[in-house]
């Protein structure tokens, strides 16, 4: 093993920073056991967090969730950048909201805010004059206001309604000054009051893919019902099992696009299936003699079907795996109340 190749190989087994090789600019050590302990600090801060959720963290997540308005999210520098990621993930999870930055609010911004709205602060100090400027024009607007910070006997804290207090924290960069533990702290707590209030409100994955629906997340989440032709209270391409195929026609010919019937029995349970195929064939067999048979002699019977609330990809799987292009949806009692195509599940990219 040539030389350089050897010294590769071994710093790949003792996790040692690259060597560079001869020739090339002047190798850096790196510090690997500093980086862990990075992580392991910043770890350990967040599960040190619990005592924060107590009585102050309950009313926060009470105030957000019989917020009427939208609960706004504000912070300067890297804890701003926290902030509306914050944001983001209450808008996701049912709570409108929206990031609001304490500069832009003294250029006009501020009129984001309604006095129905609920405003969170987050700042370490608690006494950053960007902050204390949107802290004094939040309090005119009499705006009720929760803060995410260190301190209880900061500026920020003495003037909220409700204080989410972390504590002193010990940053993880070797000069103990750059944000570092601090804001992972309080990404960690603003997920946990999201997600608490998200709880609270009985949040379904139904509500979630609401929201999602561009993501390969929401497209695998979406259900049968969301992704169906028929909407829930619209006519279906349904016969009787009595009917001749003259009056299955007659009864459908109006309807969306389809490419299936579904045929029912006299209780309005599936029966069974009669696809554009299989009309096709009739009619090829039979000529102007198969508008007169009945519609329980031509179908297909045990023909597959799905529930309302599965999963898309469910039907994906049927689709694949039996190689049929329409599929019935069924409520609890075997009742057809919607049809899905394979080109609806095509359409929004449900994979199986």
């Amino acid at each position: 093993m040539a030389g350089n190749e050897h010294i590769a190989a071994q710093n790949h087994r003792t996790g040692a920073a690259p060597v560079a090789a001869a020739g090339s600019p002047k190798a850096v050590e790196f510090d690997l056991e500093y980086a862990r302990r990075v992580i392991v600090s910043e770890a350990e801060a967040i599960a040190a967090m619990t005592p924060i959720v107590n009585g102050a963290f309950a009313r926060a997540a009470e105030m957000i969730y019989h917020c009427r308005g939208s609960c706004i999210v504000s912070g300067i520098g890297k804890a701003g950048i926290i902030g509306r990621k914050i944001s983001a993930t209450l808008a996701s999870t049912g709570t409108p909201s929206h990031f609001l930055h304490p500069v832009e609010a003294v250029h006009g911004d501020l009129g984001r805010l309604r006095r129905e709205d609920i405003v969170i602060v987050l700042s370490y100090g608690g006494e950053t004059d960007e902050i204390i400027r949107l802290i004094n024009l939040v309090k005119q607007l009499q705006i009720a206001l929760i803060a995410l910070t260190s301190d209880e006997d900061s500026t920020l804290s003495r003037h909220s309604d409700v204080v989410l207090c972390m504590g002193k924290v010990n940053e993880a960069c070797p000069l103990g000054v750059a944000p570092s533990v601090s804001t992972t702290c309080m990404l960690a707590v603003g997920d946990a009051l999201a997600f608490t209030v998200m709880k609270a409100r009985k949040f379904s994955v139904e509500d979630y893919v609401r929201f999602h629906p561009g993501g390969s997340l929401g497209a695998k989440l979406m259900t049968v019902e969301q992704s169906m032709m028929f909407r829930p209270g619209e006519k279906l391409p349904l016969a009787g099992a009595g009917d001749s195929i003259r009056q299955m026609l007659d009864r459908t010919s109006d309807l969306k696009r389809h490419g299936a019937v579904m045929v029912v029995d006299e209780a309005g349970r599936l029966a069974g299936i009669i696809t554009d195929a299989d009309l096709r064939r009739l009619l090829t067999r039979a000529g102007a003699a198969a508008l007169d048979l009945k519609a329980g002699a031509v179908m297909t019977t045990g023909c597959k079907r799905i529930r309302a609330d599965a999963l898309a990809s469910e039907a994906t799987a049927l689709f694949h795996k039996y190689r049929i292009d329409e599929l019935p949806v069924v409520d609890a009692q075997d009742r057809p109340i919607g049809l899905i195509d394979v080109q609806d599940i095509v359409t929004i990219k449900v994979v199986g």
